[in-house]
This record gives structure tokens, C-alpha cells and sequence, in this order.
């Protein structure tokens, strides 16, 4: 298969699992395994290249929010201001996340980015968001988080950093754990998304610098394209997915691939 169609189908990969509580990391992992898709241009940098068009994606979706938000920075202290206090929710939340990626990011790079790992999480993931459609109440909004909450939430997406575990699946577990609303729980981890990946894009920028200066460029281009497409797709629906349907369909999924990389290695 061309480097070129292989770049799209990563692309589109992570455009369409980013935002679906199924894990992408876990996705680009097994991709390259059952496919055989070339490790070394579609490593790492190469996943955080796509992880940036999905950072597009959720910036144009949301522009709106974002502009409030940005434009909430000079009453930052002002207690009662609602856009003010997301700011901090958010913050709070991406701590978790700061913490255990300077701490722990090469142990996860060089040791848990196997499709083992990948497929053990997706099986404990979909456990936990089973569990979560049944126990929470679902009635809460967004605006009755509190900061313990919210970096509880963050806890959530730190340990997101192991493949298979999923950004929004495991964040959006823990918020209907606490009681929130689907579509309100979405928005929140959706918002919370992009200082993660904006941050994750930082740490490996002298990797994508290196990359755009040989014969990968085009390659990286093409993911990052493909997956803010598809990603700006992804989110817009699954929001409207939510309103009213549970998660249940995603969780069966994350069984059953983990269920078919348990066959793939059985068969050798």
C-alpha cells in the first residue's frame, strides 16, 4: 500500500476515534500491527501530527466557546463570572495531565505502546463505561462542577495517556460517574481536550520540525488534514449522538476489538 493512502487511513483513523470514547492512540496502534504499516514514518511525531489536525477540528467546532473564553481572561478572578470559572474548571483539569506527562512520558512511550496494552484498556475502559451509563444520574450540568470534580475529570485524562484507555472515554466515565449530563459532559472534556493536545504537540514539535524537513512532509500534511476533516465530522455528530442515546454501543465495540486482538495474537 502507499505511504501516501496510509497517511489518509491514519488520518481518518484518528479523526474518527479521537473524539469516540474508543481510544485513537489505541486505533493508530493496532492499525500499524494488523496492517503493517511503516513504524518509523508512523510513529509517534506522526500521531501527534494527526493529534493536531483533531486540535483544528475541536477549535473550529467550538469557536464560539473559545472566543467567550479568551474573552473572559481579563475578568479571570471575577467569581461570578461563568466563563471566568470554566477557565479555572479547565485549568484545574489539565494539571492531572501536565504532571504525569513530564513524569512518565517516556516510560509510557518505550514500554506501554503496544497493542497488549491497548487491547487490555480497551477491555477495562468499555467495564468502566458500562458501569458509568448505569450508576450516574445523568442530571447535572456542566456549571455545577466543582474544582475537585473537575480535577478528578483531569485525573481521568492523565491516565488517558496509556493507549487503549481513551481521552474522552475515560473522562466522559468519570462525568457521568458524578452525575452529569451526557451532551454537557462532552462539551466539557471536548474543551478540556485542547490543552492536551496542545500541549502534547509542544513536547514533540522538534520531532515534527525534523520529519517536515525530509521526505515525510507530505505524508504528515495528509494525516493532519485527514484527521481535522474527519474530526470536525466526528465531533459534530457524537455531540447530537448523545443527547439521546447512551454510550453502551461504544463499549461493546472496545470489547470486541480487544476480543479480536486477543484472536489475532492466539493465531499467531
Amino acid at each position: 500500500m502507499p505511504t501516501s493512502l496510509q497517511a489518509l487511513l491514519l488520518g481518518i483513523v484518528q479523526g474518527l476515534t479521537e473524539f469516540l470514547p474508543v481510544s485513537s492512540s489505541a486505533h493508530l496502534i493496532l492499525a500499524r500491527v494488523f496492517f503493517g504499516f511503516d513504524g518509523d514514518k508512523f510513529g509517534m511525531a506522526f500521531d501527534v501530527a494527526c493529534h493536531v489536525g483533531t486540535l483544528i477540528a475541536v477549535l473550529i467546532y467550538f469557536r464560539r466557546d473559545v472566543a467567550r473564553l479568551l474573552a473572559a481572561l481579563p475578568r479571570l478572578f471575577d467569581a461570578a463570572d461563568p466563563e471566568a470559572r470554566l477557565i479555572w474548571l479547565i485549568v484545574v483539569a489539565t494539571i492531572p495531565a501536565i504532571v504525569v506527562g513530564l513524569l512518565f512520558k517516556h516510560q509510557i512511550e518505550d514500554h506501554l505502546r503496544t497493542a497488549a496494552v491497548a487491547a487490555a484498556m480497551l477491555a477495562l475502559g468499555a467495564v468502566l463505561l458500562l458501569a458509568a451509563e448505569r450508576i450516574g444520574s445523568k442530571t447535572r450540568t456542566e456549571r455545577s462542577l466543582t474544582l475537585a470534580e473537575a480535577f478528578l475529570i483531569g485525573c481521568a485524562q492523565a491516565a488517558a495517556l496509556v493507549p487503549g484507555v481513551s481521552r474522552s472515554g475515560a473522562t466522559i466515565t468519570v462525568a457521568l460517574l458524578i452525575g452529569l449530563r451526557r451532551a454537557e459532559a462532552a462539551r466539557f472534556i471536548f474543551l478540556l481536550a485542547i490543552p492536551a493536545i496542545l500541549g502534547a504537540a509542544v513536547s514533540e514539535a522538534p520531532k515534527l520540525l525534523k520529519a517536515g524537513l525530509g521526505d515525510t512532509a507530505s505524508l504528515f500534511l495528509i494525516g493532519v488534514v485527514s484527521s481535522a476533516v474527519v474530526g470536525f465530522i466526528a465531533v459534530k455528530y457524537f455531540i447530537r449522538y448523545l443527547a439521546s442515546h447512551s454510550l453502551d454501543v461504544f463499549a461493546w465495540y472496545r470489547l470486541a476489538l480487544a476480543a479480536t486482538v486477543v484472536v489475532w495474537f492466539w493465531r499467531g
